[in-house]
């Protein structure tokens, strides 16, 4: 596409770029399926009439919007043979996302994970409503619906990602110390260090996608996470480095076995203690936490 730089489709096309790949990886949570999307987004751009379009940044989300749609519910059929929970791609992001309290917060995994709940065009609204800010006679061409049933369906999703969605926003210095107590008891086997940083409701979700051993099911509950915890860290014979990173705009951990990537530890925090750990081993996963994706809501 760099060989076309002065063709003006590539230059909406390059200039919105990063804003696309945000919408599809929102309503997707796979950045591998997120730039499939994006192809077939440039596919149809470059066959548009570029003079019969009044607004090129919003004609661009409505294509990606509709072949994200399209790809959403392929994808929701191929996810019932998953094997085992399945979790968003975690993306390694720069400080500058981390700085986007909003971007931070709606790329988040702990949200992310609820907006798997709704249907594939109660997400779609979701995200172009809540997150992009697309108004609603926009939504409704790129859905495919009427403004009035746009506004009904963002109400609905609305109610439904607010029952779900984290309580409190927690700054990410918090977020941090947290980790890194956590991370100080993982270290060195500490379970009621482990006890003390998390809720005792805390939920662990892991990813392997069948690929690399993780629990079928989430497991719930301080101390049964915390003995899970600990009994697997106890059974590796390999050695387990901890590294802090930021992934989807917030602080996580990098797990390495002998230097070699084994998973990401994403979680949510509220109250200084951890609501929720996302683990994610599935090794077709972890293409994108070695160099930052650029995210943007703008």
């Amino acid at each position: 596409m760099s060989d076309h730089a002065a063709d003006p489709a590539t230059e909406d096309f390059v200039t919105h770029r990063n804003l696309l790949f945000t919408v599809a990886y929102e309503m997707l949570g796979s950045a591998a399926d997120a730039e499939d999307v994006l192809q077939e987004t440039w596919l149809r751009w470059v066959k548009v009439d570029l003079g019969q379009v009044r607004d090129r940044r919003a004609y661009l989300v409505r294509i990606t919007t509709r072949q994200a749609l399209n790809r959403l519910r392929t994808m929701t059929r191929r996810r019932e043979s998953y094997v085992g929970p399945w979790l968003p791609e975690p993306l390694l992001t720069s400080p500058d996302v981390a700085e986007d309290v909003e971007l931070a917060e709606n790329m988040s995994m702990a949200l992310m994970l609820v907006l798997e709940t709704l249907a594939p065009t109660e997400r779609a609204v979701f995200v172009l409503r809540e997150v992009f800010d697309v108004g609603y006679g926009e939504i409704a061409a790129a859905v495919g619906k009427s403004p009035a049933a746009v506004r009904q369906i963002a109400h609905r999703a609305r109610r439904h990602v607010d029952a779900r969605r984290p309580r409190e926003a927690v700054s990410q210095s918090e977020t941090r110390a947290v980790l890194e107590s956590f991370r100080r008891a993982l270290d060195t086997g500490d379970l009621q260090g482990l006890l003390d940083v998390l809720a005792p409701d805390v939920v662990m979700v892991g990813d392997g996608g069948g690929l690399k051993q993780a629990a079928l099911r989430p497991v719930t509950g301080a101390e049964k996470v915390a003995r899970y915890i600990i009994g697997g860290t106890g059974r590796v014979p390999n050695t387990v480095t901890v590294d802090q990173t930021m992934v989807n705009g917030n602080p996580a951990l990098l797990m390495r076995l002998d230097g070699e990537l084994d998973g990401v530890l994403a979680v949510s925090v509220e109250g200084a203690r951890i609501t929720g750990l996302y683990y994610v081993r599935n090794p077709e996963k972890l293409t994108r936490v070695e160099s930052e994706t650029p995210l943007t809501l703008r």
